[in-house]
């Protein structure tokens, strides 16, 4: 089936009559760097699972690959399922872990998943490939890199699996978990634009991430697929001068986009955005309160 029917098929599926309340999520990927946001921010704290390859108090720890009674067990009576896990480019580098892993954790999320339940499966706008713009989730996707072209593949299996039960999670930049709020170092250089700007890109704070998620869960009818970003685009600069971060501007390539933008009006009839949620001020609050800052 080729890409483009399998993505007609899947935005004319709607998961409905699937109500999550406040108990029965589990997290797999918990470890991780989204994950540890997740579980610091989550609303209702006391109805998060959580699972992770590496031991810690309160969380299950298995290979959802390698056991998946563990993983049927974890599971078991949940009325939803959000599976970050998965392999990153770091990752992969540091582990030798093959990107394909993607799709084989999303379709054992799926399998495990009671048959009523909603399942959350991490995506990423890398997806949409290296076009500029504004980005809609029935949008064509031409992915360029290998990250974006195992993504994309997660997503079809994910979808084809689901039976209308998966929510493909397309997610942008989430501040400190990014390259250049959390990746800052001393002397980081940042492209500058022709108009004097630095490039522009999709947000989101790793506490409305928790609370978006949530809502997702919670939410009455749900497409197969959303973006996961706060409304409009924050300038890379603008970030780090809200942060009190140094950095050096330097002539942006002919190859340099200047904004890429996710449309969020599928998120936002779930979620009501705060004003600041969009601002670089209100990231970085976000972030800020993640790391223990000040």
């Amino acid at each position: 089936m080729s890409d483009g029917k399998i993505l007609h098929r899947a935005m004319r599926s709607i998961i409905s009559e699937l109500k999550v309340g406040n108990t029965g999520v589990l997290l797999l990927g918990s470890g991780g760097r989204l994950g540890r946001m997740l579980r610091l921010h989550w609303p209702t704290p006391h109805s998060l699972g959580l699972q992770s390859r590496q031991a810690a108090s309160g969380v299950l720890c298995f290979d959802p690959l390698r056991d998946t009674d563990a993983l049927e067990r974890a599971a078991e009576g949940v009325q939803a399922v959000i599976c970050l896990a998965g392999v990153t480019p770091a990752h992969a580098i540091a582990t030798g872990d093959a990107m394909a892993l993607n799709t084989g954790l999303a379709l054992a999320a799926v399998r495990a998943a009671p048959v009523d339940a909603r399942v959350f499966v991490a995506s990423s706008a890398a997806v949409y490939g290296a076009d500029g713009g504004l980005h809609r989730e029935t949008d064509d996707v031409v992915p360029v890199s290998g990250y974006g072209h195992a993504k994309r593949a997660m997503e079809q299996a994910a979808l084809e699996a689901g039976a209308g039960r998966v929510c493909v999670l397309r997610i942008g930049n989430v501040a400190g978990a990014d390259a250049i709020l959390g990746g800052w170092r001393a002397g980081m250089t940042i492209d500058q634009l022709p108009d004097g700007r630095t490039p522009r890109r999709s947000y989101i704070g790793p506490v409305t991430l928790a609370k978006a998620l949530h809502a997702l869960c919670g939410a009455d009818a749900l497409p197969d697929i959303v973006n996961i970003a706060a409304p409009g685009a924050v300038a890379m600069g603008d970030l780090l001068d809200a942060a009190g971060l140094v950095w050096t501007p330097r002539t942006a390539g002919s190859d340099v986009i200047g904004e890429v933008t996710l449309d969020t009006a599928r998120l936002e009839r779930v979620y009501t955005f705060e004003p600041s949620e969009s601002t670089p001020q209100g990231l970085v609050a976000q972030w800020r309160k993640g790391e223990g800052r000040t």
